[in-house]
């Protein structure tokens, strides 16, 4: 997210003699991306963040292909995924590729007896169902229905749930994750013509500083494997940061929808961008006002992209026998559209309240068990017409 923002206490200038009011050295640490070229953020520690104690175990979670080369549509029960107190074991792989993977979770505890950092990946968050806190060390982010939480790789964190009724719908991502560059000028500011603007965006507001030394256990995602440490000091040190490198968090009711008179395609829903795929976001809006307007989806070949479309909330106009929760599965090589009936259902309809978040890969994606323990096994039959 290019925007700068800071907290906290900072010096005047970089690299340079930093105290704290008892004239203790505050530690500088450049937390950055892609090298010394990418988005980075500068903090400044009460203790060196670089003390690991010990190194316990490591233990792989890579997701496992049960189907490597799909050529299914698939409709997956995504609510049926039973709930798991811990965070980490809670998330379970439902699709993947070597550039992204699409998980499920339902902790009904929160993240606190450990801090969590995915070395692999940005982490988008949505949150379906429960609310809460993000604490990271850059500083805290309360979040509710509709929030996707957008976790940079290396932000250690955890998350203080208000009850046990959580759903997420989590995409992790092997490159960084952007607004897109056509919602932005030369200099980094949204357009006017963008869906949200940067009011919409929110870093985080609450810096806690933790001067401790003890044993915190760090759970740290790299190569598909968990390495879990012990530090000497807690990760949550920093008095004050600034720079471009931080979670936010933006709300689906945010996103300003685009009409027109007739049918828009689905770029006009994007919301995030990786060099790998797109997240986008259909949210309640006017239908096309063209008096012969045809306001369901016109039948579309996923030549370059499996579309993968998680349904949140309202009634998915192009869809039949679509809930909260499930997750359709449309794989590049076979057209889809919408199901036998909805067009003709479609026609002088005004609107829509559905809500739904959208993942457009550029590479195929492989299919867990996970995800085949919740699929109909049907779905793909489902544009055929009965015989009448």
């Amino acid at each position: 997210m290019p925007r700068y923002h800071k907290l906290g206490d900072i010096p005047k200038k970089r690299h340079t003699i930093f105290k704290d009011k008892n004239g203790n050295f505050l530690y500088e640490e450049l937390f950055g991306t892609i090298g010394f070229d990418g988005m980075s953020t500068l903090m400044y520690h009460t203790q060196r963040p670089t003390q690991v104690k010990e190194i316990l175990k490591t233990y792989s979670v890579s997701p496992k292909a049960a189907v490597q080369n799909n050529m299914r549509s698939m409709m997956l029960n995504g609510f049926s995924v039973k709930p798991v107190s811990d965070f980490l074991e809670s998330r379970k792989s439902i699709l993947f590729n070597d550039t992204c993977q699409i998980n499920l979770a339902a902790p009904t505890s929160s993240l606190s007896d450990y801090f969590y950092k995915n070395t692999d990946s940005d982490e988008v968050l949505f949150v379906h169902k429960g609310s809460g806190k993000l604490k990271t060390f850059l500083g805290n982010i309360d979040f509710s229905y509709g929030d996707y939480l957008v976790i940079p790789r290396g932000v250690i964190y955890q998350i203080d749930f208000n009850d046990e009724n959580n759903r997420l719908f989590i995409v992790e991502s092997k490159s960084p994750i952007y607004t897109p560059k056509r919602y932005r000028n030369w200099f980094g500011q949204h357009l006017e013509s963008s869906p949200y603007c940067e009011r919409d965006m929110h870093p985080p507001s609450e810096l806690l500083t933790h001067n401790e030394k003890g044993d915190f256990l760090i759970k740290i995602k790299k190569k598909g494997a968990i390495h879990e440490c012990i530090y000497a000091s807690h990760p949550f040190s920093v008095v004050g940061w600034d720079g471009y490198n931080y979670p936010y968090k933006f709300s689906i009711h945010d996103f300003e929808p685009i009409t027109g008179r007739v049918h828009q395609p689905p770029p006009v829903h994007q919301t995030f961008e990786t060099s790998s795929f797109v997240i986008c976001s259909f949210v309640p809006r006017l239908y096309d006002y063209h008096p012969k307007a045809i306001p369901a989806p016109y039948n579309h070949s996923n030549i370059d992209s499996d579309e993968v479309i998680y349904y949140v909330d309202g009634n998915f106009m192009s869809r039949n026998n679509v809930d909260k929760g499930y997750i359709s599965l449309h794989p590049a090589g076979i057209p889809h559209g919408p199901h036998p009936g909805s067009m003709e259902k479609s026609i002088g309809k005004k609107e829509t309240h559905e809500l739904a978040v959208m993942v457009d890969t550029f590479k195929p994606l492989m299919v867990t068990q996970e995800a085949l323990d919740i699929d109909d096994g049907k779905y793909y039959k489902s544009w055929l017409e009965k015989n009448k």
